[in-house]
Protein backbone atom coordinates (compact mmCIF):
# COMPACT_ATOMS: atom_id res chain seq x y z
CA UNK A 1 0.00 0.00 0.00
CA UNK A 2 1.37 3.03 -1.35
CA UNK A 3 1.05 6.83 1.52
CA UNK A 4 0.83 9.55 -0.27
CA UNK A 5 1.92 12.97 1.32
CA UNK A 6 -0.59 15.38 2.45
CA UNK A 7 -0.93 18.89 1.64
CA UNK A 8 0.90 20.33 5.29
CA UNK A 9 0.25 24.17 6.47
CA UNK A 10 3.22 23.73 9.02
CA UNK A 11 6.10 24.38 6.69
CA UNK A 12 7.81 26.90 8.61
CA UNK A 13 8.28 24.64 11.24
CA UNK A 14 9.44 21.56 9.31
CA UNK A 15 11.98 24.11 7.53
CA UNK A 16 13.09 24.98 10.72
CA UNK A 17 13.71 21.55 11.85
CA UNK A 18 15.56 20.72 8.64
CA UNK A 19 17.66 24.11 9.33
CA UNK A 20 18.48 23.22 13.02
CA UNK A 21 19.64 19.99 11.48
CA UNK A 22 21.79 22.26 9.21
CA UNK A 23 19.77 20.55 6.17
CA UNK A 24 19.86 24.16 4.78
CA UNK A 25 19.61 23.44 1.48
CA UNK A 26 17.23 20.85 2.03
CA UNK A 27 15.05 23.33 3.64
CA UNK A 28 15.07 25.77 0.84
CA UNK A 29 14.29 22.94 -1.38
CA UNK A 30 11.03 21.89 1.13
CA UNK A 31 8.55 24.12 -0.43
CA UNK A 32 9.09 23.29 -3.64
CA UNK A 33 8.85 19.58 -2.99
CA UNK A 34 5.96 19.85 -0.89
CA UNK A 35 3.78 21.35 -3.81
CA UNK A 36 5.44 18.14 -5.83
CA UNK A 37 4.02 15.97 -3.71
CA UNK A 38 0.96 17.05 -3.40
CA UNK A 39 0.35 17.53 -7.41
CA UNK A 40 1.90 14.06 -8.16
CA UNK A 41 1.02 12.23 -4.84
CA UNK A 42 4.51 11.16 -4.20
CA UNK A 43 5.04 8.52 -1.37
CA UNK A 44 6.57 9.78 1.87
CA UNK A 45 9.84 7.62 0.77
CA UNK A 46 10.39 9.36 -2.71
CA UNK A 47 9.33 12.72 -1.07
CA UNK A 48 12.26 12.30 1.63
CA UNK A 49 14.41 11.33 -0.81
CA UNK A 50 13.92 13.73 -3.36
CA UNK A 51 14.29 16.27 -0.79
CA UNK A 52 17.42 15.30 1.10
CA UNK A 53 19.11 14.42 -2.51
CA UNK A 54 18.97 18.05 -2.49
CA UNK A 55 21.42 18.66 0.35
CA UNK A 56 23.31 16.16 -0.38
CA UNK A 57 24.12 17.35 -4.28
CA UNK A 58 24.32 20.79 -3.04
CA UNK A 59 26.66 19.74 -0.78
CA UNK A 60 28.60 18.39 -3.18
CA UNK A 61 28.72 21.56 -5.20
CA UNK A 62 30.00 23.20 -2.38
CA UNK A 63 32.77 21.34 -1.82
CA UNK A 64 33.66 21.08 -5.56
CA UNK A 65 34.13 25.11 -5.57
CA UNK A 66 35.97 24.73 -2.38
CA UNK A 67 38.48 22.27 -3.67
CA UNK A 68 38.78 24.66 -7.21
CA UNK A 69 39.04 27.53 -4.93
CA UNK A 70 41.91 25.90 -2.98
CA UNK A 71 43.29 24.82 -5.92
CA UNK A 72 44.71 28.22 -7.08
CA UNK A 73 44.20 27.47 -10.40
CA UNK A 74 44.78 30.82 -12.39
CA UNK A 75 41.46 30.77 -14.64
CA UNK A 76 38.84 28.38 -15.16
CA UNK A 77 38.85 25.94 -17.80
CA UNK A 78 37.61 22.44 -18.54
CA UNK A 79 38.45 19.79 -21.42
CA UNK A 80 35.58 20.49 -23.09
CA UNK A 81 37.27 24.36 -24.14
CA UNK A 82 40.09 22.62 -25.24
CA UNK A 83 40.63 22.62 -29.18
CA UNK A 84 42.40 19.65 -30.17
CA UNK A 85 41.79 20.77 -33.63
CA UNK A 86 44.56 23.17 -32.96
CA UNK A 87 47.00 20.58 -31.34
CA UNK A 88 46.67 17.64 -33.82
CA UNK A 89 49.69 16.31 -31.95
CA UNK A 90 48.11 15.58 -28.76
CA UNK A 91 45.58 12.75 -29.28
CA UNK A 92 41.99 13.07 -27.27
CA UNK A 93 41.45 9.37 -26.51
CA UNK A 94 44.96 9.73 -24.97
CA UNK A 95 44.52 12.77 -23.25
CA UNK A 96 41.18 11.66 -22.02
CA UNK A 97 43.26 8.81 -19.74
CA UNK A 98 44.58 11.64 -17.12
CA UNK A 99 40.40 12.99 -16.65
CA UNK A 100 40.45 9.52 -14.70
CA UNK A 101 40.94 8.21 -10.92
CA UNK A 102 43.16 6.17 -12.60
CA UNK A 103 45.73 8.22 -13.22
CA UNK A 104 45.52 8.93 -9.51
CA UNK A 105 45.73 5.81 -8.12
CA UNK A 106 48.38 5.01 -10.53
CA UNK A 107 50.25 8.04 -9.26
CA UNK A 108 50.93 8.48 -13.05
CA UNK A 109 53.01 11.68 -14.35
CA UNK A 110 52.53 14.23 -17.05
CA UNK A 111 54.90 16.69 -18.41
CA UNK A 112 53.79 19.03 -21.47
CA UNK A 113 56.87 21.05 -23.28
CA UNK A 114 57.09 23.40 -25.79
CA UNK A 115 57.22 27.25 -26.23
CA UNK A 116 54.90 29.49 -24.41
CA UNK A 117 51.35 30.25 -25.92
CA UNK A 118 50.65 26.51 -27.61
CA UNK A 119 48.17 25.05 -24.53
CA UNK A 120 50.05 23.74 -21.98
CA UNK A 121 48.83 24.88 -18.81
CA UNK A 122 45.13 25.24 -20.33
CA UNK A 123 45.03 21.43 -20.91
CA UNK A 124 47.07 21.06 -17.06
CA UNK A 125 44.18 22.88 -15.49
CA UNK A 126 41.46 21.10 -17.68
CA UNK A 127 42.79 18.18 -16.68
CA UNK A 128 43.33 18.66 -13.23
CA UNK A 129 39.90 20.32 -12.61
CA UNK A 130 38.18 17.32 -13.92
CA UNK A 131 39.60 15.44 -11.32
CA UNK A 132 38.75 17.95 -8.75
CA UNK A 133 35.21 17.40 -9.99
CA UNK A 134 35.95 13.72 -9.05
CA UNK A 135 36.74 14.66 -5.67
CA UNK A 136 40.63 15.27 -5.45
CA UNK A 137 42.57 17.60 -4.19
CA UNK A 138 44.48 19.54 -6.18
CA UNK A 139 47.29 22.32 -6.11
CA UNK A 140 48.57 25.05 -8.75
CA UNK A 141 51.96 26.46 -8.60
CA UNK A 142 54.18 28.60 -10.78
CA UNK A 143 57.97 27.64 -10.76
CA UNK A 144 58.42 31.33 -10.12
CA UNK A 145 56.11 31.92 -7.32
CA UNK A 146 57.46 28.41 -6.01
CA UNK A 147 61.05 29.70 -6.05
CA UNK A 148 60.48 32.86 -4.56
CA UNK A 149 58.34 31.27 -1.44
CA UNK A 150 61.57 28.85 -1.44
CA UNK A 151 63.90 31.87 -1.24
CA UNK A 152 61.57 33.82 1.51
CA UNK A 153 61.45 30.39 3.92
CA UNK A 154 64.80 31.19 6.13
CA UNK A 155 63.91 28.47 8.22
CA UNK A 156 63.41 24.92 7.78
CA UNK A 157 60.10 25.18 9.41
CA UNK A 158 58.95 27.80 6.71
CA UNK A 159 60.61 25.95 3.98
CA UNK A 160 58.16 23.15 4.67
CA UNK A 161 55.02 25.07 5.08
CA UNK A 162 55.71 25.43 1.41
CA UNK A 163 56.54 21.90 -0.04
CA UNK A 164 53.75 20.29 2.47
CA UNK A 165 51.18 21.24 0.40
CA UNK A 166 52.28 20.91 -2.97
CA UNK A 167 53.45 17.07 -1.49
CA UNK A 168 50.13 16.05 0.29
CA UNK A 169 47.84 17.59 -2.71
CA UNK A 170 46.21 14.60 -4.62
CA UNK A 171 47.13 16.16 -8.17
CA UNK A 172 49.89 18.94 -8.11
CA UNK A 173 50.58 21.41 -11.74
CA UNK A 174 53.67 22.93 -11.55
CA UNK A 175 53.70 25.10 -14.23
CA UNK A 176 56.13 27.26 -16.23
CA UNK A 177 59.20 25.14 -15.41
CA UNK A 178 62.68 26.78 -17.01
CA UNK A 179 60.71 29.96 -17.84
CA UNK A 180 63.05 32.12 -15.45
CA UNK A 181 66.44 31.45 -14.00
CA UNK A 182 66.21 29.49 -10.88
CA UNK A 183 68.25 29.90 -7.38
CA UNK A 184 70.35 26.99 -6.22
CA UNK A 185 68.20 26.10 -4.10
CA UNK A 186 65.51 24.99 -6.38
CA UNK A 187 67.18 21.85 -7.75
CA UNK A 188 66.88 20.18 -4.52
CA UNK A 189 63.22 21.23 -3.27
CA UNK A 190 62.11 20.06 -6.56
CA UNK A 191 63.43 16.92 -6.65
CA UNK A 192 62.28 16.90 -2.92
CA UNK A 193 58.64 17.53 -4.31
CA UNK A 194 59.10 14.79 -7.18
CA UNK A 195 60.73 12.16 -5.13
CA UNK A 196 57.94 12.61 -2.29
CA UNK A 197 54.88 12.40 -4.87
CA UNK A 198 56.44 9.32 -6.76
CA UNK A 199 54.50 6.41 -6.85
CA UNK A 200 52.25 8.28 -4.73
CA UNK A 201 50.11 11.09 -6.15
CA UNK A 202 50.42 12.22 -9.22
CA UNK A 203 51.82 15.15 -10.81
CA UNK A 204 51.79 17.42 -14.04
CA UNK A 205 54.36 19.64 -15.09
CA UNK A 206 54.28 22.34 -18.26
CA UNK A 207 57.72 23.30 -19.28
CA UNK A 208 59.32 25.66 -22.23
CA UNK A 209 62.28 23.50 -21.96
CA UNK A 210 63.43 20.10 -23.46
CA UNK A 211 64.27 17.20 -20.84
CA UNK A 212 67.63 17.16 -21.83
CA UNK A 213 67.88 20.80 -20.80
CA UNK A 214 66.57 20.54 -17.47
CA UNK A 215 70.04 20.35 -15.60
CA UNK A 216 69.84 24.05 -16.36
CA UNK A 217 67.00 24.49 -14.59
CA UNK A 218 68.48 22.24 -11.49
CA UNK A 219 71.99 23.42 -11.72
CA UNK A 220 72.93 19.90 -11.37
CA UNK A 221 73.26 17.02 -14.35
CA UNK A 222 72.44 14.12 -11.38
CA UNK A 223 69.89 15.49 -9.90
CA UNK A 224 68.28 16.30 -13.46
CA UNK A 225 68.37 12.74 -14.41
CA UNK A 226 67.12 11.79 -10.96
CA UNK A 227 63.80 13.83 -11.48
CA UNK A 228 63.43 12.51 -15.01
CA UNK A 229 63.73 9.34 -14.04
CA UNK A 230 61.08 9.64 -11.23
CA UNK A 231 58.64 10.91 -14.02
CA UNK A 232 59.17 9.22 -16.94
CA UNK A 233 58.85 5.83 -14.56
CA UNK A 234 54.74 6.34 -14.53
CA UNK A 235 54.57 8.76 -16.90
CA UNK A 236 54.45 10.67 -20.56
CA UNK A 237 55.76 13.21 -22.07
CA UNK A 238 54.13 15.45 -24.89
CA UNK A 239 56.27 17.83 -26.88
CA UNK A 240 53.77 20.56 -28.09
CA UNK A 241 54.23 22.40 -31.37
CA UNK A 242 52.76 25.32 -33.86
CA UNK A 243 51.75 28.89 -34.19
CA UNK A 244 50.52 30.03 -30.31
CA UNK A 245 47.07 29.15 -29.28
CA UNK A 246 46.68 32.94 -28.47
CA UNK A 247 46.89 34.34 -31.99
CA UNK A 248 44.58 30.92 -32.74
CA UNK A 249 41.84 32.56 -35.39
CA UNK A 250 43.89 35.91 -35.99
CA UNK A 251 44.74 36.68 -39.87
CA UNK A 252 48.93 37.83 -40.91
CA UNK A 253 47.22 40.90 -41.75
CA UNK A 254 46.04 40.97 -37.78
CA UNK A 255 49.02 40.13 -35.92
CA UNK A 256 50.88 42.06 -37.66
CA UNK A 257 51.67 45.54 -36.92
CA UNK A 258 50.81 48.48 -39.02
CA UNK A 259 52.08 52.10 -39.40
CA UNK A 260 49.95 54.85 -37.63
CA UNK A 261 48.13 57.15 -40.90
CA UNK A 262 49.56 60.30 -40.76
CA UNK A 263 47.73 62.96 -39.19
CA UNK A 264 46.22 65.86 -41.55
Amino acid sequence: MTFTMPITTSTNDTKALLQALHLTHAAEALPAWLERAAHEELGYSEFLGGVLEEEVAARASGETERRLRQAGFPFAATIEQFDFRFRPELKRQVILRYLDPTFVQQAGALTLVGPPGLGKTMLAVCIATKLVQLGYTARFVTAQNLAGGLARAITPLGRQRILRPLLTCDVLILDELGYIPTEAGFGPALYEIIAGRYERRPTIITSNKSLTDWSIITQDISLAAAIIDRLMHHGQVFYLKGPSWRVKGHTTEETTPTEPAASA
